[in-house]
């Protein structure tokens, strides 16, 4: 599951950036410049389009529920984004993921055997390659903090290589549906505006037994530049980082002709040979009662070319480096549309975003 922060809205600077008041207005416009203020921050006080707009809101009355003080926001001649929203996204990514205490367990018509520890299992290279489509709605509660949900669905692929005791390669694809929940915090400083977004989601992959917990922080710093004609128009520049964690308790099962790729079939008296030349020269005698248990079980029905055996597996699996770069933009045609892109490419993991957000008023 992947997520990115909530639609960045549109901020005009007010003419006065020093004597404000009250302070909590201080604190909520100043500090936190009102929602991703968006770098609509400008030095200049040239009587433009942009200055008699921002002079315009401060005589408008705001009368609308959200944000909350969205009236001191236009008295201070901010331009807010319109309160509600509805993104739609659709997301890829690729990244590597690392595999820990294994358990596995085999199921057929004659034998039941429960998960079973084989921690003399060693991994290679595991990567996991999806896309998703989400839809997001949300709400700014406050000129600077935005609360959304989650919810969608798309397709894994995950590639798991063993190397030890013997080699074996599993590629397991499976549709997955997702849910979930975030808040983002917005400001700036001078002509640069800063985001902070965090998102719980749980996703359901159809071969696993419990949805996977997926936490991400997002971080981005940016600047808007403004179409000089039309103050409501703009385009958003940004780089920031991610950080993605994952609860690391995975359960499942999966018929035996679904977990191995087609080369490992193609070449299972391969694989058959060399697990039982481990089994006669290389293994212990600890080794050897665990294999005896679960190993030997599976192997002897991949032998058979028994594809609908239920393999069961248990392990722990985390993402293999957590934190990656980004870069991203936003086209706002008006306050009511906006179009953005994001890629991920500094690090182990690679990302992309493409989403449209209509916005309207509550």
């Amino acid at each position: 599951a992947y997520s990115f922060d909530c639609p960045l809205p549109n901020t005009l600077k007010y003419r006065n950036p020093i004597t404000f008041t009250p302070i909590f207005a201080y604190l909520v416009v100043l500090i936190f410049t009102v929602p991703a203020v968006l770098g609509q921050y400008s030095s200049t006080m040239i009587k433009t389009k942009h200055q008699v707009y921002t002079d315009s809101l401060k005589q408008v009355e705001y009368n609308y529920i959200f944000p909350i003080f969205g009236q001191g926001a236009y008295e201070k001649g901010f331009d807010i984004p319109y309160p509600v929203g509805l993104m739609a996204n659709y997301i890829w990514m690729d990244q590597n993921l690392v595999f820990d205490n294994l358990q596995l367990g085999l199921k057929t018509e004659n034998l039941d055997i429960p998960l079973t520890d084989v921690e003399f299992i060693e991994f290679g290279e595991n990567t996991n390659s999806s896309y998703a489509f989400n839809v997001r709605p949300d709400v700014w509660l406050f000129p600077f903090l935005n609360v959304y949900g989650i919810i969608g669905g798309g397709q894994s692929r995950t590639e798991v290589n063993l190397t030890t005791p013997f080699s074996l390669n599993s590629v397991v694809e499976q549709q997955l549906s997702t849910a979930g929940f975030g808040v983002m915090g917005a400001g700036g400083i001078g002509p640069v505006w800063f985001s902070v977004d965090a998102n719980w989601t749980w996703s359901k992959p159809e071969l696993l037994d419990k949805p996977v917990r997926v936490n991400v922080l997002g971080v981005r710093l940016g600047h808007t530049f403004k179409f000089k004609s039309k103050p409501e128009r703009n385009i958003a520049l940004w780089a920031g980082a991610m950080r993605m964690e994952m609860n690391s308790e995975t359960s499942g099962e999966i018929k035996l002709i679904d977990a191995l790729s087609a080369e490992t079939w193609d070449k299972r008296d391969e694989v058959v040979s060399n697990y039982y030349d481990w089994y006669a020269n290389d293994a212990t005698l600890a080794q050897k009662r665990v294999a005896d248990e679960v190993l030997t079980p599976i192997i002897e029905r991949l032998d058979a070319a028994d594809g609908e055996s239920i393999i069961r597996y248990g392990m722990d699996k985390q993402v293999k480096e957590k934190w990656n770069g980004t870069i991203g933009g936003q086209f706002q045609l008006n306050k009511r549309w906006m179009f953005r892109t994001e890629a991920g490419f500094i690090g182990n993991r690679k990302s992309f975003l493409a989403s449209v957000n209509y916005r309207f008023l509550l």
